[in-house]
């Protein structure tokens, strides 16, 4: 397949994970939603453990340097490098999350400038840094040629990409075909972006290892977690407990994550 056929596929993907609309209706919070205060608990053991996977390792080959952050979060994939990052530029959707971010990034005295928006939508107001990076992003950006081609475009030297190997919902299909009967998607996986960022003619490499962390630290923390994606009411929690133990769902295996990257010509 070429480019543009790849990128119809991840999209088709994509679409296929949307949550029926009658599920949907009686949800009563925003079961895509992310919690920053979580995000930023993540982003602070990034930092004191001072992670050195490939996603840091292949940032850090290439910095000192500036540094842009592509649905940065609260920087858990650029803030561990503090030490080497002279300027950071970070873009994402979420105030909240950004506001999380600028906390700690004025704590560790790095320079950030921070854009609210979606990539490479806000691409325009963003200039050029030493390396790219987009941690845990992709499996939630339709379009994601434009995606890549504007990354690599504002990346002088690399472009960093870290995900998980199955999309990061996949955790919960068995109880989604238990609680409302829905069989859901396979795919897209971590090899579906390889393939499309080769096509796009980069040059790209690869680096898979076991997540350093945990899912879920308790059981009470998955069901309250499984109850928020699968558009229930949080009373339900023990109930989603009792029945994720029944699966076999607990304790939750480790993701594998995959870091993909490419230098820029």
């Amino acid at each position: 397949m070429n480019a543009d056929e790849l990128d119809a596929r991840w999209r088709a993907y994509l679409e296929s994970w949307a949550i029926p609309p009658e599920i949907l209706a009686k949800a009563p919070a925003d079961p895509w939603g992310h919690s920053p205060a979580r995000f930023g608990a993540r982003t602070d053991r990034a930092m004191v453990e001072a992670d050195s996977g490939p996603t840091t390792a292949r940032l850090a080959e290439v910095l000192p340097g500036s540094v842009l952050d592509v649905g940065a979060g609260t920087g858990a994939a650029s803030l561990p490098l503090r030490d080497r990052v002279t300027s950071l530029t970070a873009v994402d959707s979420s105030p909240a999350m950004l506001a999380e971010l600028l906390v700690r990034a004025d704590k560790l005295g790095i320079p950030t400038t921070v854009v609210e928006g979606r990539w490479p939508d806000v691409a325009g107001s963003v200039g050029r840094a030493d390396a790219a990076v987009a941690a845990h992003v992709v499996y939630n950006v339709p379009d994601l040629a434009a995606f890549l081609r504007a990354l690599n475009g504002h990346a002088r030297r690399r472009v960093v990409i870290e995900l998980t190997h199955r999309h990061p919902m996949s955790w919960l299909n068995p109880l989604w075909e238990q609680v409302h009967g829905v069989r859901r998607p396979v795919r897209p996986i971590a090899e579906d972006a390889v393939s499309l960022a080769d096509a796009l003619g980069f040059d790209v490499r690869v680096e898979e290892r076991e997540a350093p962390l945990e899912r879920f630290g308790t059981i009470e923390e998955l069901a309250a977690s499984a109850c928020h994606r699968l558009c229930l009411d949080p009373s339900r929690a023990a109930e989603i407990a009792e029945t994720a133990q029944q699966l076999g769902m607990w304790p939750v295996p480790r993701d594998r994550w995959v870091t993909i990257w490419w230098d820029v010509e």
